[in-house]
């Protein structure tokens, strides 16, 4: 193959080599031109090196792989990212030119073909090691071919790439931008949504138990208790832990005496509520009873029950609660607030299911009950208690009748007995039939009073002058008020009687006349002096307050019943308050039951001080008392089953009529009132009792005598020391 012709090669300026250098040498080889004095012949090793390369190499150091180049490791990556540009160009390295000493190359460096350049040199053929490559004949440089007419070379353009630093300012922005949003949402999530995602976490785990305020007992005047609280147990469901309801309940009901499906209905699901009570105030043996069947999501905790010493004690006073600790009925239900105290509340945060216990560190905050205050009454439990007992015993024959019995302390107006027949036991009151049964008859029971109402007569006659102790006047049998007749039970034959005389015979002719004296708007006037006609706000609920007859009502008839206790409304305790009134020297004390009040820090707060009046003045009271004195004393009385040995009595009796709704009961109504010692009363004792078989009068008398005893003898009164006077009914 005859030698291929090379055009001559072209140094980093563009100009060409070796045309300069003595033109061509034999056989057509270009000549070598010694420059430097270093021959130019370009004699190549296996490894593509000039001669001169490889001796240096031998003489000298020896070259490594990257001798020479950058210690850039990263340059050719660079340079592919810099569009294709040769390192040198970037940072202004030239080649070395000829004669300058440095080594010079005789294979230029290769560029990568361009298919767009039809100039573009081929790449010369790889050599092999060990082989000599065969002479080329380089023609000869054309000088006859214009300037302007050779071929340029167009430079090559590198292939378009991607901008990197573009790329990673936008990837970098954009991880900037998802970092600063997720820190900003957590910023709202840390400070200011905190607070309610915390507390809608907490929330969840949150058990509540109230803690129950103990309530405060009922005592009577010497601290003992008639109604208290003692420690019990509640059993309480988690609905959410109930695995069976129905299961559950048919255990737990023999238990608490709670229908099955009650039980069921309260441990069902409802809702997130984790707290339901079964029962209230069981005893502590039947909660360790409960506790020990292990039963899922039932559970015990420390309760109160209200203990009724007395069972019946007072009952019909003290009233009653319900499992839940509220009052129902009588001082439980009007003191309520008083008694009941504040319940405590203790809230944790507790795990889930098997975990279902306080989290140690976790939430918890507890709100102490506080306890309720106790009553202290006036009611003296001993004295309470026998006129239970006396008023039961007495009204044993009767049946279907209701009795009161009430015992004040004239000075204070303190109720020290309050009795109520029938009566029922307070600490089971599911067992009482009768609702009427739970009612305190004295502050209830609205009645005629009859003729235990003509003391208030003849007082205020005596205050107004209309009387002295001295009058007698004539008296017929009958008298004829409207279209009544009035009777006497002791007719008189209209002889002259004494004041005593009638009060001891109680005549009815009588008391008219006197009270005709008087007048119907000064008898209105006392009565409502002596307290008929309004409460006595003595502290028992739902009591009446009975009526008077107002004046522009009277009819002709009523100028003879209203003096004699007809057509007027009162209760046993009214009554009672209004000869209290008499005993104490004619000035009017409000009865009352509560003495103080006792806090749960044991202050004591002495009760609201009670009203007074001034009704009578102390002669007309005392002479009052002296008149009545004769109902227990004068022969064929109406009152000598009443007289108390060893004392001396001052009373009236009565016989009236019921009305309830309206309307006029069957039977009739007998009552005593009266008070001891008469020479200087201490206590006020009334008993009233309706029988619808009549003959309440038979019972209510021998039933004072007793109880007025027992009160005189319980408080060791002394008895009398002088004797009654001597009354005349008929004087001369």
């Amino acid at each position: 193959m005859p030698p291929r012709s090379e055009e001559p090669r072209r140094d980093a300026t563009g100009s060409r080599r070796g045309a300069a250098r003595g033109g061509t040498g034999r056989g057509g080889e270009p000549r070598t031109g010694d420059v430097g004095g270093i021959s130019d012949a370009r004699a190549y090793t296996p490894r593509g090196r000039t001669i001169r390369e490889s001796s240096e190499e031998r003489g000298g150091q020896r070259r490594t792989p990257r001798a020479g180049r950058s210690g850039d490791p990263f340059r050719p990556a660079l340079q592919v990212l810099d569009g294709g540009r040769a390192a040198a160009n970037r940072t202004g390295r030239r080649e070395p030119a000829a004669g300058r000493g440095g080594v010079i190359r005789t294979v230029p460096p290769r560029a990568a073909p361009d298919d767009d350049d039809e100039f573009a040199e081929p790449a010369p053929p790889r050599r092999r090691p060990g082989r000599t490559p065969p002479r080329r004949t380089e023609a000869p440089r054309r000088t006859d071919r214009p300037a302007g007419r050779r071929p340029v070379r167009k430079p090559r353009r590198p292939p378009t790439l991607a901008e990197p630093r573009r790329r990673l300012r936008l990837g970098t922005m954009l991880v900037l931008a998802i970092f600063a949003t997720i820190g900003i949402r957590l910023v709202f999530l840390q400070a200011v949504d905190a607070p309610a995602y915390a507390g809608g976490g907490v929330n969840s785990r949150l058990t509540r138990v109230d803690l129950p305020a103990p309530r405060g007992s009922i005592e009577d005047r010497n601290g003992a208790p008639l109604a208290r609280s003692v420690e019990a147990r509640y059993v309480f469901a988690d609905p959410t832990m109930v695995k069976d309801p129905t299961a559950t309940a048919k255990q737990l009901s023999p238990l608490l005496g709670i229908p099955v499906s009650e039980l069921a209905g309260k441990m069902k699901p409802q809702g997130k509520l984790q707290f339901r009570y079964l029962a209230r105030g069981v005893d502590i043996t039947r909660a360790k009873q409960i506790e020990a069947l292990d039963l899922a999501g039932i559970g015990t905790h420390r309760d109160e029950r209200r203990e009724v010493p007395g069972g019946d004690l007072a009952a019909n006073l003290v009233g009653f609660t319900s499992q839940d600790m509220d009052g129902l009925e009588g001082l439980e239900a009007r003191y309520d607030d008083v008694l009941r105290g504040q319940d405590g509340r203790r809230v944790y945060e507790a795990g889930l299911g098997d975990l279902n216990a306080p989290i140690p560190g976790g939430y918890s905050q507890t709100t102490q009950a506080k306890p309720g205050s106790s009553l202290v009454l006036t009611i003296d439990r001993d004295l309470q208690y026998q006129a239970q007992q006396i008023l039961s015993r007495q009204m044993a024959p009767t049946r279907g009748a209701v009795g009161a019995a009430v015992v004040l302390d004239a000075k204070t107006g303190e109720v020290l007995a309050q009795a109520s027949n029938p009566t029922y036991n307070a600490a089971a009151p599911e067992q009482s039939t009768r609702p009427t049964d739970r009612e305190d008859a004295a502050t209830s029971f609205v009645v005629d009073p009859g003729s235990v109402h003509k003391a208030i007569t003849y007082g205020a006659a005596l205050q107004e002058g209309v009387i002295t102790p001295d009058t007698s006047l004539p008296i017929a049998n009958t008298i004829t008020r409207g279209d009544t007749t009035f009777r006497d039970t002791h007719p008189a034959d209209g002889r002259r009687m004494s004041v005593a005389g009638m009060l001891a015979y109680s005549s009815n002719v009588g008391t008219i006349e006197i009270a005709e004296k008087l007048g119907r708007d000064r008898l209105i006037d006392y009565q409502k002096r002596f307290g008929l006609g309004q409460r006595t706000h003595e502290g028992m609920p739902g009591e009446a307050a009975g009526r008077l007859l107002p004046a522009d009502q009277w009819s002709g008839s009523s100028y003879g019943s209203v003096p004699i206790g007809h057509s007027v409304d009162a209760t046993p305790l009214q009554m009672a308050a209004a000869y209290a009134t008499i005993a104490n020297d004619g000035t009017y004390v409000q009865p009352h039951l509560i003495k103080e009040v006792v806090g749960a820090d044991g202050k004591r707060t002495p009760a609201t001080a009670p009203v007074t009046r001034s009704v009578l003045s102390p002669q007309n009271a005392a002479a009052l008392r002296t008149l009545l004195e004769a109902v227990t004393t004068v022969d064929d009385a109406t009152g000598l089953a009443a007289a108390v040995p060893g004392y001396r009595v001052a009373g009236k009796t009565g016989t009236g009529l019921r009305y309830l709704d309206g309307k006029q009961q069957p039977g009739e109504v007998g009552s005593f009132i009266g008070m001891a010692p008469a020479d200087n009363p201490r206590y006020v004792v009334a008993v009233f009792v309706w029988n619808p078989d009549g003959g309440g009068g038979a019972v209510v008398a021998p039933a004072f005598r007793e109880l007025m005893g027992f009160t005189l003898r319980h408080y060791r009164v002394p008895p009398s020391s002088g004797k009654p006077p001597k009354f005349e009914v008929f004087p001369r």
